[in-house]
């Protein structure tokens, strides 16, 4: 198969269709692909920035709403992982980035009830907040902003239908920054869930204001 084909599938029949012809039509399949991977690159900032510096240099350990809110962004973020793998491939049909989408805004959602959740602790006159504030917002608001965008920002694509379906750059410079990419999340993925395991140990709950990592004793 070649890499100007995309294969899709109707019931157990697999059917090649040729790519789009048009400049502008590729053009937007082009631009649909890169948002996955803009998509995966915020969150990898976003995640990594929560744990490798508030977490991590601040000390500053997250409470189980904003542990939840974490997994809700690596939920998420599935559904734009899964796109940009099977356009990389060559096996990305309408029906995968459609699914895709979906993940998105359920992860989204799952994540932006626990940021709301999190607001509303902390919603009265002289209450601090959790953690450090960022340009006067904490950060579980910040998350809800995200949630939002996500929801947004799948809902768009979503109403376009297959005008932005996922078109695999052709080049192996494009091909390699996209993987490059692909495995710099993954490898966030794995880096938060060991500091979740270190953070909570056994235990079936975290406190709600945790001072130290359980499985170790260790207080930052």
């Amino acid at each position: 198969m070649s890499d100007a084909q995309i294969r899709i599938f109707v019931g157990d029949t697999r059917v090649i269709v040729p790519e789009p012809t048009r400049p502008f039509d590729r053009l937007l399949g082009k631009l649909g692909f890169w948002a996955q991977i803009a998509f995966l690159l915020a969150y990898v900032g976003v995640l990594s920035s929560a744990m490798f510096y508030f977490q991590f240099a601040l000390g500053e350990l997250p409470c189980p709403l904003c542990i939840l809110q974490r997994m809700g962004m690596m939920l998420s973020s599935l559904g734009p992982l899964y796109i940009v793998i099977h356009s990389l491939r060559g096996t990305l049909a309408p029906a995968d980035f459609m699914t895709g989408l979906g993940f998105a805004i359920v992860g989204a959602l799952l994540g932006a009830a626990m940021s709301i959740r999190q607001i509303l602790l902390h919603i009265m006159p002289g209450d601090p907040g959790y953690g450090t504030a960022v340009l006067g917002l904490h950060l579980y608001t910040w998350a809800l902003v995200s949630f939002v965008v996500v929801i947004v920002f799948a809902g768009v694509l979503l109403m376009f239908g297959t005008e932005f379906l996922a078109i695999a750059p052709a080049a192996p410079v494009g091909r390699a920054i996209a993987w490059i990419v692909v495995w710099i999340f993954i490898a966030t993925i794995v880096a938060n869930l060991i500091a979740v395991f270190f953070l909570e140990g056994f235990n079936w709950f975290l406190p709600d204001n945790p001072t130290t990592y359980e499985l170790t004793g260790w207080k930052p």
